[in-house]
Order: structure tokens, then sequence, then C-alpha cells
């Protein structure tokens, strides 16, 4: 998982990203290619 300041690249890396909050922080997940996750807080 990488951590960064602005998830806004990291979203448009696969057509499945999603941008999600989850306790205070915002995590871009993706439920087909799994290796895309980030974490954003």
């Amino acid at each position: 998982m990488k951590v960064r300041n602005s998830l806004r690249s990291l979203k448009e890396r696969h057509r499945d990203c999603r941008v999600v909050r989850r306790k205070g922080r915002v995590y871009v997940i993706n439920k087909t290619q799994r290796r895309y996750k980030a974490r954003q807080g």
C-alpha cells in the first residue's frame, strides 16, 4: 500500500479504482486488480 498526499493520480491508474473514506482516512481500493491500493492521511 502506498501512502500519498494526493490520491487523484492513483485513482486514474486503473478504471476500477474507487476512493473510500474509512476512519478519517482516504483510501484507494480496487476489487479486480488488488495491487492498486493507497492511503492518504
